[in-house]
């Protein structure tokens, strides 16, 4: 019987559990994404500047 009534919260917790791991895998994608950009700017401007003063 006790059984029963745990057996929804263990998969209301593994559920958030799931929902927790997801939003973390999300904003390291996105800080991957802001670094990304931060490199192709980078590179950008170095081209540019190395196209300007050549």
């Amino acid at each position: 019987m006790l059984l029963l009534f745990l057996l929804p919260l263990l998969l209301l917790l593994l559920l958030l559990l799931l929902l927790k791991l997801l939003l973390q895998l999300l904003l390291l994608l996105q800080q991957l994404q802001l670094l990304l950009l931060l490199v192709v700017l980078q590179l950008l401007l170095h081209c540019y500047c190395y196209n300007y003063y050549s």
